[in-house]
């Protein structure tokens, strides 16, 4: 019973760390524009959006696994921050602050779930496996998504080009050609054509 509550103890204290997750704020505004989402907010939209778009992966998925990974990928970031997609600075020091972040986050766990949400972060990293490349969509899509149903607010307010958008989307036709295609035409096309992305 000792180790039992000493698990459950050090599970809750897990719990209690990740909502800081609720804080981390993103540089994508909400349907209606008036203020940006967080990571908590991002990461279940991305569940849902997975759960009823999983029949578009090039590849059959595991539904679950690929929801899990989508769920922990971004607690790096209570400790690393959020880097926008667009920030050449940031990336440059991305990966060293997330890795360590994870080494923190995951090691909070028992070694058995501390393990399971490390492997699940690096697979979603590493972009090998049909559940990460479908997770990547998402990650690349409920964005997109978003900047298409405010007007391309932040696309605006970042001066982002379409070279950058086609560069941070290079693979993502190989999660699912058909979502690519769908977002291209309805959330990119339309975005550049009312001059809100600049074509350079």
């Amino acid at each position: 019973m000792k180790e039992e509550k000493e698990r459950l103890d050090q599970l809750f204290d897990f719990f209690r760390e990740i909502d800081k997750e609720k804080f981390i704020g993103r540089q994508t505004y909400l349907s209606d524009g008036v203020r940006k989402e967080n990571d908590a907010e991002h990461a279940w939209h991305m569940a849902v959006m997975t759960l009823l778009l999983s029949e578009y992966s090039n590849e059959e998925i595991d539904v679950l696994h690929t929801i899990s990974m989508l769920l922990i990928h971004d607690l790096v970031e209570i400790d690393a921050g959020d880097t926008y997609a667009y920030d050449e600075e940031g990336k440059k020091t991305q990966a060293d602050r997330e890795r360590r972040a994870a080494d923190r986050i995951y090691g909070l766990l028992p070694k058995d779930q501390g393990k399971k949400l490390y492997d699940l972060w690096l697979e979603f990293e590493e972009r090998k496996t049909p559940e990460a490349k479908f997770a990547r969509v998402m990650d690349n899509l409920q964005p997109m998504m978003l900047n298409a149903a405010t007007g391309g607010k932040a696309w605006e307010e970042h001066q982002v080009v379409l070279s950058q958008i086609l560069k941070r989307n290079a693979h993502t036709a190989e999660g699912s050609q058909i979502l690519w295609d769908y977002a291209s035409e309805n959330f990119i096309k339309p975005n550049l054509e009312a001059g809100r992305i600049r074509e350079v």
